[in-house]
C-alpha cells in the first residue's frame, strides 16, 4: 500500500487568513489566491516557496505505434531523446527560461537512444511496450517496478530540495495509450476520448480509434484497479511517471502536471491512492477532447489554455512562473498592518 500524507488543513487556513489581509482587495488576484492557499497546504506552511523546480521527461516507445496510429514514425522517439540530450528541443529551451531542472529518462525507447549522462536509462523493459490492441503493454511487474521506480527518482529530487516536479513525457503512439487509458479509468467510448495526437488525418484516426477498441474489448480492465489499466494499456513512460506523481505526493510536494498523456500518469496515481491528486496542479488544457475529462475527473482547473499540444513538459514549464507567481505573491506581500495601510 502506497500511504500519502493528507493536505495540511491547518496551513491552508493560516494561508487563506493571511491573504485577508495583504495589502491588497481580497480576491483582486483571482484564482492565484486559491493556488497559493493550496501550495501552503501542500508544504505545510503559511508562507509556501517555490525555488527549485523540476521537469521529469520520460521517454517510452509504444508497440501500437506499429498500427499506424501516429502521423510519424516510432523512430522518432528515440530521435528526440537525442535531440533532448543535445538541447536542441522545446523543453530544453523552456526548461533554460524558467530555471528549471531537466530530468531525462529512458523508460522504454527503441532503438536505445545513445548513452549520455544526461539521460537515466531504466531498463526495466527494453524495445518499448507491446500493441496493446494484442497484448497487455507490458507485465504486471514491470509495472509494479516502473511505479517503484518513478517513487524512488521523486524522493531522490525532493532530498537535492526540489520542491515543484513537473512531468513529461515523449512516445510515439501514446496518445493512443492516454486515450485507452482514459476510456478505462472513466468509463467513456474511445471517440469521446481520442484526438489527432500528433496531427493524423481522417484514415489514422480510425485505426486509432480501431486499435483502442480492441485493446478495451481484449484487456477489460477494472475501472477503478490503476495497476491494471497501466499493465494492460500502457506504456512504460506513463507507469513510470505515475510513480514520480506518488512520490512526489508522498514527499509532500506538488506535482505540475502538462497535457493528455501526463495526465494519464496523474489519472493512474489517483487510482492507485485517490490522495495524490491534491497534490496535483494541472499546468494547461491540451486540445486533446479527453484532457479536459480528465481534469474534471481529477477536479483540477488548468492554469493556462494556449491551444498547446506538443508534450514534453512543455505547458507545464510555461506554468512554472505562474506557480512560483502564487507562492511569492502569499510569502513575500506585506500585510496591511506591516505597510501601514488602511484596510478595508
Amino acid at each position: 500500500m502506497i500511504t500519502i500524507p493528507c493536505i495540511d488543513t491547518e496551513s491552508a487556513a493560516a494561508a487563506a487568513n493571511r491573504q485577508a489581509i495583504l495589502t491588497k482587495p481580497t480576491g483582486a488576484l483571482g484564482r492565484l489566491e486559491a493556488l497559493s492557499i493550496r501550495l501552503a497546504g501542500i508544504q505545510s506552511t503559511e508562507r509556501p516557496t517555490i525555488k527549485a523546480p523540476a521537469i521529469v521527461i520520460a521517454a517510452a516507445s509504444h508497440g501500437v505505434a506499429d498500427s499506424g496510429v501516429s502521423a510519424y514514425p516510432s523512430s522518432v522517439t528515440a530521435q528526440m531523446v537525442a535531440n533532448f540530450i543535445n538541447g536542441g528541443a522545446c523543453i530544453n529551451v523552456l526548461a533554460k527560461q524558467t530555471g528549471a531542472k531537466l530530468v531525462l529518462v529512458d523508460a522504454g525507447v527503441h532503438p536505445e537512444p545513445p548513452s549520455s549522462p544526461a539521460l537515466q536509462q531504466l531498463g526495466v523493459r527494453k524495445g518499448g511496450s507491446r500493441n496493446i490492441s494484442e497484448e497487455p503493454a507490458m507485465t504486471s511487474s514491470e509495472a509494479q517496478t516502473l511505479i517503484k521506480v518513478g517513487i524512488s527518482k521523486a524522493a531522490d529530487l525532493i532530498n537535492d530540495g526540489v520542491d515543484l516536479i513537473a512531468i513529461g513525457e515523449m512516445g510515439i503512439g501514446n496518445t493512443t495509450s492516454a486515450a485507452a487509458i482514459t476510456a478505462a479509468a472513466l468509463e467513456l467510448e474511445p471517440s469521446a476520448v481520442t484526438g489527432r495526437g500528433t496531427g493524423v488525418d481522417e484514415v489514422q484516426l480510425e485505426k486509432k480509434h480501431k486499435a483502442i477498441q480492441q485493446a478495451l474489448d481484449l484487456h477489460k480492465p477494472i475501472a477503478t484497479d490503476g495497476l491494471e489499466i497501466v499493465t494492460a494499456l500502457g506504456g512504460l513512460e506513463i507507469a513510470y511517471l505515475a510513480g514520480i506523481c506518488l512520490g512526489a505526493a508522498q514527499g509532500k510536494t506538488a506535482i505540475l502536471l502538462d497535457g493528455y498523456v501526463a495526465t494519464s500518469a496523474g489519472l493512474i496515481a489517483t487510482l492507485i491512492n485517490p490522495t495524490a491528486k491534491d497534490y496535483m496542479i494541472a499546468g494547461h488544457l491540451s486540445p486533446e477532447p479527453g484532457h479536459r475529462l480528465q481534469l474534471e475527473f481529477l477536479c483540477h482547473e488548468p492554469l493556462l489554455d494556449l491551444g498547446m499540444r506538443l508534450g514534453e513538459g512543455s505547458g507545464a514549464a510555461m506554468a512554472i512562473p505562474i506557480v512560483q507567481a502564487a507562492a511569492a505573491t502569499l510569502s513575500d506581500m506585506a500585510t496591511f498592518e506591516g505597510a501601514g495601510v488602511d484596510n478595508r
